[in-house]
């Protein structure tokens, strides 16, 4: 474990860049399960020789990795998060990444967790003992020390396999155009989700209901908040729009015993708050845009997904990694620019 940013840059200083430039392999692990607010708890960095792990809850200065990944190819699995991760902490995204679970795709791999690609490629079963642990608690255990290294063990001996098999298979632009759209992705800045609390499900409700929803909602992101755990582990989604559909019908929503007494006094304040919310104040329903109708769509839409799914079984993949349903049906509306919403290899093989 490297605690102090001296160990850091020692470390990485000391680390020989290959002839193709500086090829390494990174994971990292939050607490976003444990907290309110997630934090980077670990780092997981290999280079094929020495694995280890950075502790940035430790380490005020991580510049030093910045350096040496701003011209490094770098390997990750299942890359999103951990790019979302290195973009927020570090402020940067390595310039190439490449992702094992999208090369396995690729290759018609149906399983393509990182434990099934370990298995798949490298003969060897990992330990799940650790996947929910809470990152932030120090010292690690042996146990999690082991699994969050494993995470990165094997990732540079599954790459040169995975590289290998897509260049044999005449797959390899597919790959590097589709890590490239995906590192593209990461990089754009997110806008703020408007209206968080209209949760999936809440589409059907009336003014009403969704008056109601939103002040729940707020109540439990305050007392997650106070917690400092995630919304999840005051009540679901699901619980949220049952206690809706109670007051709606003018029933009592029913709180968990476990619930202290201070808990239960502001989710009836939040209640008391909506009662007073007055009908022309309350929030509607989100109409969304009609399409208008195209006796042709849904005849161009069947012949362009039959085709997608004739071509993905020839090449033994998934459809969806040709092309999304989303898609195919902007494509088939004649939206303008639809079909620059697949890559040029997807294009390629749709013929469009």
């Amino acid at each position: 474990m490297i605690k102090t940013k001296t160990e850091l840059r020692q470390f990485l200083d000391s680390r020989t860049q290959q002839s193709t430039g500086v090829v390494c392999a990174v994971d990292t692990e939050a607490d976003s399960l444990h907290r309110y607010s997630e934090s980077l708890c670990l780092i997981q960095f290999s280079d094929g020789q020495d694995h280890v792990l950075i502790d940035p809850l430790a380490i005020d200065d991580l510049s030093a990795l910045k350096a040496y990944l701003e011209p490094a190819t770098c390997w990750m699995h299942g890359a999103d998060y951990d790019m979302h991760m290195l973009k927020q902490n570090l402020g940067m995204i390595p310039p190439t990444v490449f992702d094992t679970q999208i090369g396995a795709r690729l290759l018609g791999v149906r399983k393509f967790g990182y434990g099934n690609l370990v298995e798949h490629y490298m003969g060897v079963q990992l330990e799940k003992t650790s996947q929910k642990a809470d990152w932030a608690k120090r010292p690690l255990t042996p146990i999690m020390e082991e699994y969050a290294l494993n995470d990165v063990v094997y990732l540079l001996p599954m790459a040169e396999i995975i590289v290998d098999q897509l260049k044999e298979a005449g797959r390899y632009d597919w790959f590097t155009q589709s890590c490239e759209a995906a590192r593209e992705k990461a990089l754009e800045r997110a806008p703020e989700k408007v209206d968080r609390w209209r949760i999936k499900g809440s589409g059907k409700l009336d003014p009403e209901g969704l008056n109601y929803l939103r002040s729940l909602w707020g109540w439990r992101d305050a007392e997650a908040a106070s917690w400092d755990r995630p919304s999840f582990m005051v009540t679901g989604n699901k619980q949220l729009l049952d206690w809706v559909a109670d007051l709606q019908e003018g029933s009592k929503p029913r709180m968990p015993k476990h619930y202290r007494a201070n808990r239960v006094k502001n989710f009836d304040q939040a209640v008391a708050e909506a009662h007073a919310v007055v009908e022309e104040d309350m929030p509607h329903r989100i109409k969304g845009k009609r399409r208008q109708r195209d006796p042709n769509f849904e005849s161009r839409l069947d012949k362009l997904m039959a085709h997608r799914d004739k071509v993905a079984a020839e090449l033994d993949i998934e459809s969806s990694l040709i092309a999304a349903r989303a898609s195919l049906e902007a494509i088939a509306g004649e939206h303008d620019g639809a079909a620059e919403l697949l890559l040029p290899w997807q294009r390629a093989l749709l013929e469009l």
